[in-house]
């Protein structure tokens, strides 16, 4: 499959979506999609160190207030379609676009079970970790073991897989896998593991390849800081911030 077969196979150029975003995993789940999908986006920042997510028009988008969302003209019927949470998107774009998600019954549950695999668990599991080794004001010795010891099972879990198949939902590359990947290079970035899991690193190391894999990891790298988080962005992201009034 080209990087750019599944829009271009539709018959005609599908109209510009809308991508409220950051360059987090969950944001770069999308970004691959629609990079993968060859759908034409325009990309609106949402800061999240600065407070962006909580502004009123954004809110109007999402009520949860977390990135990543998605406005497409060109939705079910021909209406327009507001979207968020990451793995609804995935869904909806794999429908959209016919690929990236397996035709066959079994293949397509495959698909969608390592997809809420990474949602329920890779995701949160993963996020806590580094929330409590990285963020947390102060250390906490049981939290950061507590949950280094989920990432270390999920990646046994992912490694059991990955040894008897290629992909996780088999034979073919799918948004499972999309979703998964950008979680995967995030830790690895802050924690060595892939030397234990190398049936993991093969998998990791095949995704990162792909031209559109990497177009989309680098959408908005620029903007990402580097600086130590602030007490007044620490609140914005997890204290009181989260439940003030929006921003307008």
């Amino acid at each position: 499959m080209s990087d750019r077969q599944c829009a271009t196979d539709r018959g005609r150029l599908p109209s510009m979506i809308e991508l409220w975003t950051w360059p987090t995993p969950n944001g770069q789940k999308i970004h691959i999609a629609l990079e993968e999908m060859g759908l034409p986006y325009r990309v609106i920042p949402v800061d999240i160190r600065k407070g962006d997510q909580f502004s009123s028009e954004f809110l109007s988008i999402t009520p949860n207030h977390r990135i990543p969302a998605i406005i497409d003209p060109d939705g079910p019927d021909g209406q327009a379609l507001t979207l968020w949470e990451s793995g609804a998107i995935l869904i909806y774009l794999a429908e959209k676009t016919g690929c990236l998600l397996p035709a066959d019954p079994v293949g397509r549950l495959k698909a969608i079970q390592w997809l809420m695999f990474q949602m329920g668990g890779v995701g949160p599991m993963f996020g806590q970790w580094n929330h409590f080794s990285a963020y947390a004001p102060e250390t906490i010795p049981y939290a950061v073991q507590r949950y280094q010891n989920e990432v270390l099972r999920l990646h046994r879990v992912l490694e059991t897989r990955l040894k008897e198949a290629d992909y996780l939902a088999g034979t073919e590359y799918s948004i499972a896998d999309i979703a998964t990947f950008p979680w995967i290079t995030a830790i690895t970035a802050k924690l060595s593991v892939l030397d234990d899991y190398p049936a993991v690193r093969r998998w990791h190391d095949r995704i990162a390849s792909r031209d559109a894999v990497q177009r989309g990891m680098s959408v908005l790298q620029d903007r990402r800081q580097t600086t130590p988080i602030t007490d007044a962005e620490r609140d914005v992201l997890f204290g009181s911030g989260q439940t003030t009034s929006p921003v307008t």
